[in-house]
């Protein structure tokens, strides 16, 4: 891999996976590889388990890592070319990345979209950018359209949840459903989960009420469904994500209670397990009766986000090999 910004940078998720799960196993067993090496973070917007979790890859492979925030504590960064730059943005992103390349071997950009413009937010201003004028590798941490690290994570989380199955020979029932929100949201993770099960041998649906329809050339042949009770029966996992409307960009256009996880959904999937990306607001999103039982996964999945970066950085640190 060159860069790590979409989950089909992965030439081989099968393989991806089982590698992961030795990470796992034996999370030190590679921490030779970034001896010497350095990892930049840096945030444009606020993080949890990607900081934390990524850290902590970085890590286990003997990395340095260098953390910027840089909404609040960088000079503000100018991403058009030919402006002049007589306002509030003191310092390019050419010199930025530049400069930024030689403090650190591997560069990780999260900077999330302002779901205003649909065109702006698609073109990756931020993220593009660094990946044009760094001369490191880029790895995506959540951008305006996608969260490849949390679409790797949730693939692997997916392959533990249903190991017994999936050693049957038997094909899972993976639903990714919209649940209520008091905040638009984006649609990056929403879409990477899409893209993710789309190259797992799964059956998959998405569901959601109307209005709520996701970007159709991802989605493609997905098939959607606009009934929540009926989209899970059989369900083996249930994906819940809050996104906002794509055709009516960035817009809340419903805030249909009824399309919250509880405990009467499950009863239609009682062999589920129940899969959220955090963070996750109770009794909005998902019940507590619900992230508090066994059906649970939450916690599980938050868990594997350390070893999706670290098959990443190992992956960009080795040149792919």
């Amino acid at each position: 891999m060159q860069h790590y910004l979409s989950i089909h940078d992965i030439p081989d998720l099968e393989t991806a996976l089982q590698e992961m799960a030795i990470l796992k196993q034996h999370p030190l067993i590679t921490n030779h590889i970034g001896k010497g090496k350095t990892l930049g973070l840096l945030f444009f917007n606020s993080s949890l388990r990607t900081r934390l979790s990524t850290e902590k890859a970085a890590r286990n492979l003997g990395m340095e890592v260098l953390i910027l925030n840089v909404d609040r504590d960088s000079w503000q960064l100018e991403f058009e070319d030919g402006v002049v730059m007589d306002a509030t943005k003191a310092e390019h992103i050419k010199e930025a990345a530049a400069v930024l390349s030689q403090y650190c071997d591997l560069l990780a950009i999260r900077a999330f979209p302002r779901l205003q413009d649909k065109a702006e937010d698609e073109a990756e201003q931020v993220l593009s950018a660094f990946a044009k004028y760094a001369t490191v590798p880029i790895i995506n941490m959540e951008s305006s359209t996608a969260h490849p690290l949390q679409g790797l994570t949730d693939a692997f989380t997916i392959t533990e949840l249903a190991k017994t199955k999936i050693a049957q020979g038997k094909k899972l029932n993976v639903v990714l459903s919209w649940a209520p929100h008091p905040k638009a949201l984006p649609h990056a993770v929403a879409h990477s989960f899409v893209k993710t099960m789309q190259r797992m041998d799964v059956h998959f649906k998405i569901t959601h009420p109307q209005g709520y329809e996701l970007n159709k050339q991802i989605v493609g042949n997905t098939p959607v469904v606009y009934d929540q009770k009926a989209a899970v029966v059989e369900a083996d996992i249930i994906y819940v994500k809050n996104w906002s409307s794509y055709t009516e960009y960035g817009k809340v256009v419903s805030q249909d209670t009824s399309w919250q996880v509880d405990e009467a959904l499950l009863q239609a999937a009682p062999q589920a397990k129940v899969m959220h990306c955090l963070p996750v607001r109770r009794n909005v999103v998902i019940v507590d009766a619900v992230l508090d039982s066994p059906a649970s996964a939450v916690i599980q999945q938050a868990g594997n986000r350390t070893y999706a970066a670290q098959y990443v950085l190992q992956k960009l640190l080795t040149h792919g090999n």
